[in-house]
């Protein structure tokens, strides 16, 4: 459509579309559909300014014509508020720390395609949701590296418990034992409970997938961010010190369980930042993410900030399996 040959292209920004759809957003995202997803799957993410949307179910009926089905979050890490099925708030992470670079639900068998973030309000100060292209990040790091991450792939490690993080029934939807432990041998993820009642869980997945439309190879994960060293410092020995070192709510190893040192984590999110675009929110943004190829982040902020998060399109793991004959499984 002749709409998108206004797409800016400003360094250090993702791609923006103005647009003037004020009175009609989901009328408008029905008939830009074919182009805008074309153009996502092209390029990995699109910011669209000009919708002017203004609540949770605006967004949600915008997400309707964008998208072709939407997906329940399994697994949380953090909780959300649900608006409708497959549109949530912004996960709960304290305001004062980043949330670095990752691809939403890399570590689950299915996860979402796609990603829409629509600012309602944004902060006062700080805030944005950065992106960073996964296909680059995989070329900007040491071919050793990546050499043994696809090999091993990376475990995630987490502990649930009633006092931080997401509960059981948080990120799996119930609480019943029976069903908990279903979903863990269908999704390939070891569990134990603990003598408090408690769950910790292991699950082994790939660190670089192919794209399943564009065929490119992209660091697909969340080592760096669910990683130890990423925390804060003071946050991370609280954390020890109090649920011990096997006990931390998430932590990230390579595939074998060795542990990820400190300069590793530091180089991972040094690439990821050289890599990263980010283009302050405005009231009524739309940014449309290609969650396998693009990576995204969100600053630290003040004020208040209300950021609508749609997650849609699921992707079996199965079906992005690198071709290298190295895929964890």
């Amino acid at each position: 459509m002749p709409a998108l040959l206004q797409v800016e292209t400003d360094p250090g920004a993702p791609a923006t579309l103005r647009v003037e759809a004020a009175a009609a957003p989901a009328r408008w995202a029905a008939e830009q559909r074919d182009p805008l997803r074309a153009f996502v799957t092209e390029h990995g993410a699109l910011m669209v300014r000009g919708l002017d949307l203004r609540d949770a179910s605006g967004v949600a009926a915008v997400v309707r014509e964008l998208t072709d089905a939407p997906v329940t979050e399994r697994e949380a890490f953090t909780s959300r508020r649900m608006y409708s099925e497959g549109v949530y708030s912004s996960a709960q992470w304290p305001p004062n720390q980043p949330m670095c670079m990752h691809h939403e639900l890399s570590y689950a068998s299915e996860f979402p395609g796609l990603m829409l973030f629509a600012c309602i309000d944004p902060a006062e100060e700080g805030g944005a949701t950065g992106v960073a292209d996964a296909a680059a990040v995989l070329r900007a790091l040491p071919p050793e590296l990546t050499d043994r991450f696809e090999r091993e792939g990376w475990l995630l490690t987490r502990s649930y418990n009633d006092e931080i993080g997401a509960t059981v029934a948080e990120a799996f939807g119930t609480d019943d034992r029976d069903a908990v432990e279903s979903y863990c041998r269908a999704n390939a993820i070891e569990f134990a409970w603990q003598p408090d009642g408690g769950l910790r869980t292991r699950q082994r997945r790939s660190a670089v997938v192919r794209h399943p439309v564009t065929g490119l190879r992209c660091w697909f994960n969340q080592i760096a961010f669910l990683n130890e060293w990423t925390m804060a410092p003071e946050v991370r020995e609280y954390l020890i010190d109090e649920y011990g070192a096997d006990g931390l709510p998430f932590n990230t190893r390579y595939g074998n369980g060795d542990p990820i040192t400190e300069d590793i984590v530091a180089l991972l999110n040094k690439i990821y930042d050289a890599n990263t675009v980010r283009r302050p929110w405005q009231a009524g943004d739309l940014l449309i993410v290609d969650n396998i190829r693009t990576a995204h982040s969100r600053e630290a902020f003040q004020g208040p900030r209300d950021v609508v998060v749609a997650m849609a399109d699921p992707v079996r793991a199965e079906d992005c399996a690198p071709d290298s004959g190295r895929a964890v499984a």
